[in-house]
């Protein structure tokens, strides 16, 4: 029984293969768009925040799972402050809603870090310049 199922499926794919199978040229856009899902998520999204992030050392990479984490980063003129980034590309799709980022803060207090609020702007500002990289990408390799 299971052995006829298998062959049933395997009938089924062939068979749409088959009539997918043309001689029809992929237009440019397309090949662009193909580009996006060969590391599990969207490129142009991935090489954005990575450009973007880059300020900072990294802790995690995972191109499959699309999440990028930055060690704790603290900025030369302001030695008593870090801050701690992850940015998740949940699609493959180029779209705003695709890109979450996250920030930790810590101000130092007497030798310890504290927790600090971060400000729901530098989040949305990264958001943006991810996005608008990313947009740039994409733009330019189905441009050129």
């Amino acid at each position: 029984m299971a052995r006829a199922v298998s062959l049933g499926l395997a009938i089924v794919c062939a068979a749409t293969l088959t009539a997918c199978a043309g001689n029809r040229e992929i237009p440019r856009s397309d090949l662009a768009a193909a580009q996006t899902t060969t590391i599990g998520v969207n490129s142009y999204l991935w090489r954005a925040a990575l450009d973007t992030l880059s300020f900072a050392p990294t802790a995690q990479v995972d191109s499959a799972g699309g999440v990028i984490v930055t060690d704790w980063y603290t900025n030369p003129s302001s030695p008593n402050e870090r801050v701690k980034i992850t940015a998740t590309i949940l699609d493959s799709d180029l779209r705003a809603d695709a890109l979450r980022v996250a920030a930790s803060r810590q101000v130092n207090q007497g030798g310890q870090w504290v927790e600090a609020p971060v400000a729901a702007a530098t989040v949305q500002k990264l958001e943006e310049i991810i996005l608008t990289k990313a947009r740039e990408l994409r733009r330019n390799a189905v441009s050129g």
